[in-house]
This record gives C-alpha cells, sequence and structure tokens, in this order.
C-alpha cells in the first residue's frame, strides 16, 4: 500500500468526496485506511456504573485505500505515488503530479 500513516490524504469518491485529512491508521491487509474527520459515525453506548447516561461517541470507520489520493505537496491537489531511487540508493516515494518527494 502506498499511503502510510501521517500521508495528508483527499478523498475522490463516496459519501465525503472532497475532504481532507491526515491517515490516523492503515490496515494494509485489509486496504483500509483510517481518515480524520472523514466517514465518522455515531456510536450508541448503554449506561455502564462509569457512565450511568450512557453517551453517543463519534468514532472514525476505515475507508477503502481507493477512495484516497494523497495530496501533492507542491500543487496542493490529489496526485498518485510512484518510487524513484535516489543518489544513495534509497527507494523514495514521489508525487506523479510534480515529481517532489513525499517521505
Amino acid at each position: 500500500m502506498k499511503i502510510l500513516k501521517g500521508d495528508k490524504v483527499i478523498v475522490i469518491a463516496g459519501k465525503d468526496k472532497g475532504k481532507s485529512g491526515i491517515v490516523q491508521k492503515t490496515f494494509p491487509s485489509k486496504g483500509l485506511v483510517v481518515v480524520e474527520g472523514v466517514n465518522v459515525h455515531k456510536k450508541h453506548r448503554k449506561p455502564t456504573q462509569q457512565t450511568p447516561e450512557g453517551s453517543i461517541q463519534e468514532i472514525y470507520v476505515p475507508i477503502d485505500v481507493s477512495n484516497v489520493a494523497i495530496v501533492d505537496p507542491k500543487t496542493k491537489k490529489a496526485s498518485r505515488v510512484g518510487y524513484s531511487v535516489d543518489k544513495s540508493g534509497k527507494k523514495i516515494r514521489i508525487s506523479k503530479a510534480s515529481g517532489s518527494k513525499l517521505d
């Protein structure tokens, strides 16, 4: 998976299309990512001894990685991710749109 934790991404498909946020968690085996402020659901909690009145919590639900694109640092628009090898032989991620480094 080319999108990592801490990347700034924009949603390109789904009910939250156009929203952007930081990747909080990734699930590479399932192809899912959790993005801050995107795909927020409300979870109703039953009353317990610690919280006798109960509560409604907002939780971030994972979305498919194909529905997000990384934000290009130069143009601030959605871009694809590519790989390049620098002079020291280290593999780095680059933006396909502008060729700028992402790491």
